[in-house]
């Protein structure tokens, strides 16, 4: 690898984001900041916090605000308890927000409107502000009130009907996929306003539906529909647009097979022992192959169950053809590889124990990375991001928080 020049701070040094969002696409977004250099002060409410931190089991032995759900997405962030809904509250709120680059937040709309919250009315004080504010349905359209959830925006946009088996009910994604979607659109977002802001010197509002980033996020699926009017069925482990794209019973196990192009395909059939089958004319191409999906499919599958898993790794690794093997979570987390890549790290608890989170993803040659923090008890640096921000004392805070205004 060719050496980098090394900046020695993170990325996103010196930005400052206030993240005011509960449960998880915004917190996610939060943590992704966070992972880039950001300063992000997680804005909960005092005695009860975000809801992801009651949703255990399990959780970090001995503390029951540190459930597996809540570590997952706000890692390297410091906690601020503040009711903004109160009028000290709320003064203190837009006096944090003037000590802040970015805006995270997942408030109702009616809820905003009242407390004066509305995107419009935040880059009215706070002119340099990037607002970003995630819902279920966006700021527009009739639904705009409408609270959203996860898995009934994977059912509401179609996601659900072309996930699980050909026969039975549809699926949803095993994972709260459209939260994790919406989180990523709305880090890129904000990077985006950020650059933008220091050309332009003003703030942007950024109104981000998890309807809407479920959508788009079907890419290729939902595209086939606009182009060829045809609802697509669902297709189980199968790839609607290619043929042999799914997953395999083996003689012993489960193997995905990934022919990813004609030359794949040929490659498969010769490892295989069946190079007859590569050469037919009538499956030469995947465009073939697919149009003929219903003949092709037994013939791979067949072929699949005359060997065990460990054989057809072998064979297939060989024959340059992409496969993998189903693994549990025991599997991957114990993979060299993964280790490698530093996706998964320990830091300390509270208490001084070790944890183990998920990584990042985020490998930046050229800059320094932050160093990974636990994510934080509740509240646990009130104290510090009031003094610090706002030059309140030790006795003022104890005021505040004998009010329940902290």
């Amino acid at each position: 690898m060719l050496p980098f020049p090394t900046d020695p701070v993170p990325p996103l040094h010196e930005v400052r984001v206030l993240d005011a969002a509960r449960v998880l696409a915004g917190p996610f977004c939060g943590q992704l900041l966070a992972d880039l250099g950001a300063e992000v002060i997680k804005l909960e409410r005092p005695g009860q916090g975000d809801d992801t931190r009651g949703w255990g089991p399990p959780d970090v032995p001995g503390f029951g605000d540190l459930s597996a759900y809540f570590l997952s997405c706000n890692r390297g962030k410091r906690s601020l308890t503040l009711d903004i809904a109160s009028a000290e509250g709320g003064e203190l709120f837009h006096r944090l927000l003037a000590k802040c680059d970015v805006l995270l937040e997942n408030f109702r709309t009616d809820s905003a409107d009242k407390l004066g919250l509305a995107p419009g009315a935040l880059l009215a004080k706070h002119p340099r502000l990037i607002a970003c504010s995630i819902s279920g349905f966006g700021r527009t359209g009739p639904l705009k009130d409408a609270p959203g959830y996860d898995f009934a925006v994977q059912a509401r946009s179609g996601l659900m009907s072309i996930t699980g088996p050909a026969e039975g009910p549809p699926y949803k994604v095993g994972v709260a996929v459209v939260d994790v979607l919406t989180g990523l659109y709305a880090a890129n977002a904000v990077l985006a306003a950020l650059h933008a802001r220091s050309r332009s010197g003003h703030g942007y509002a950024i109104d981000l539906a998890l309807a809407d980033c479920a959508l788009a996020a079907q890419v290729n699926v939902a595209q086939a529909y606009l182009t060829g009017g045809a609802v697509p069925s669902r297709q189980g482990n199968a790839h609607l647009q290619i043929v042999p794209y799914q997953l395999f019973a083996t003689a012993d196990g489960w193997l995905v097979l990934n022919v990813g192009n004609d030359a794949q395909w040929r490659a498969f059939c010769a490892t295989a022992g069946a190079p007859e089958l590569g050469a037919a004319p009538e499956y030469a191409t995947n465009r073939q192959r697919v149009e003929r999906r219903a003949e092709v499919v037994p013939k791979v599958d067949a072929l699949m169950k005359r060997l065990g898993t460990a054989e057809w790794e072998t064979r297939l690794t060989n024959a340059n053809v992409p496969h993998a093997v189903v693994r549990t979570y025991a599997d991957v987390f114990a993979d060299p590889q993964t280790l490698a890549r530093g996706m998964k790290l320990t830091v300390r608890d509270p208490a001084g124990n070790p944890v183990d989170l998920i990584g990042s993803p985020l490998h930046l040659h050229g800059a320094a990375a932050p160093e990974p923090t636990m994510p934080p008890r509740l509240g646990a640096q009130t104290d510090a991001v009031l003094g610090e921000l706002l030059g309140l004392g030790a006795d003022a805070v104890r005021a505040l928080r004998d009010k329940g205004v902290v």
